[in-house]
């Protein structure tokens, strides 16, 4: 990088663009410019890794045109801290330099040089349809083509059965619009008739949506009738719905009703909880309870062991995750399953 640019922010702002940069690994979220500026002068660990790797959407645009933002979907390396490898920051930003230069926008030819980077990595589906989705809500743009056509059907009106001809496109869009009109209302009438195949993507999409309270409620009932009829399917697909609300009380009591469950050893579920649902395991004596559940998965895969690497790489979860290796109050089965961690 050159003497005036030592980080992608600088680059961005170097380059006369307005930006955003998101979150779209475990859930496509905003990160402010704070947070990010802590996260590149690696003050702070990346909040949301996954798998050793900080996956982000850096969205930007020249505020003086009226073209179409450009972004950059990005998979950069961690550290065993979780913080970001400056390197690897480094080796980017000087890609685009040689590639662009500072004139980020206007030149798409030139942007699609950058295709082959290293760095750069396309998200699925459901990650590429929500962060669409969101992007259109902030900038007020409209949605897509499909959203209509999926209130329609969310609204009851073209039947239950009519579900071939919806879009992920259009969960995500009405996922993102869930404050929008009768969108809640219509979703909490919607949930118990849908087929599974547009219940489970439209729970992929309420990942991303900080569910209200009525919805969550719902959720949670939901989610005990589940547990209820031992309906497994249902019962994740309701975790995943709830696992963003801000009404934590709801979602901590939906993750205990499932880790005192038939279910509680199930690896899905255990993948779920901690994947979706890790915030509500920074109280140490759930974190214990779930990590005891994880040890007993009767599976040929080695669940606990990406469990365990998956929890402390979050910061937040890390000293709780550690300090069960010091713990002897754990049972001999969790006590073995740690053991194999270092066998």
């Amino acid at each position: 990088m050159t003497a005036n640019i030592a980080t992608l922010a600088q680059l961005l702002d170097a380059a006369g663009t307005t930006w955003r940069v998101y979150d779209i690994g475990r859930r496509v979220q905003k990160i402010d410019k704070a947070t990010f500026a802590q996260i590149e002068s690696t003050q702070k660990p990346y909040p949301y890794p996954q798998a050793q790797h900080a996956l982000m959407a850096i969205q930007f645009w020249d505020p003086k045109a009226s073209a179409e933002p450009y972004v950059w979907f990005l998979k950069m390396p961690l550290d065993e801290q979780s913080k970001l490898v400056a390197a690897s920051r480094d080796h980017f930003a000087n890609m685009v330099l040689e590639a662009i230069g500072t004139q980020l926008t206007g030149n798409d030819e030139q942007q699609g040089q950058l295709d082959n980077n290293p760095y750069v990595f396309t998200p699925n589906a459901n990650k590429r349809a929500a962060f669409n989705a969101q992007i259109k809500v902030e900038l007020r743009q409209s949605a897509s083509q499909y959203y209509e056509h999926t209130q329609l059907y969310l609204s009851g009106k073209l039947g239950w059965d009519q579900w071939h001809s919806i879009a992920v496109q259009g969960l995500a869009d009405f996922a993102a619009r869930f404050d929008h009109g009768d969108n809640e209302r219509a979703f909490i009438n919607a949930w118990h008739h849908l087929p599974q195949a547009v219940r489970q993507p439209l729970a992929a999409q309420l990942e991303n949506t900080p569910v209200p309270t009525h919805s969550a409620e719902m959720l949670l009932q939901s989610l005990n009738q589940s547990l209820a009829n031992s309906d497994k399917a249902l019962l994740i697909d309701c975790l995943r719905a709830i696992s963003f609300a801000p009404a934590t009380g709801l979602v901590e009591q939906a993750v205990d009703a499932v880790l005192t469950s038939q279910f509680a050893s199930d690896a899905d579920l255990c993948q779920v909880i901690a994947g979706r649902l890790w915030a509500v395991l920074e109280k140490p004596e759930r974190l214990a309870q779930f990590m005891e559940n994880s040890a007993a998965i009767d599976d040929e895969q080695p669940v606990f062991a990406s469990i365990f690497a998956d929890l402390v790489a979050i910061d937040t979860l890390r000293p709780h995750v550690l300090a069960m290796l010091r713990s002897e109050e754990r049972s001999e089965q969790l006590s073995r399953a740690i053991g194999s961690l270092f066998s």
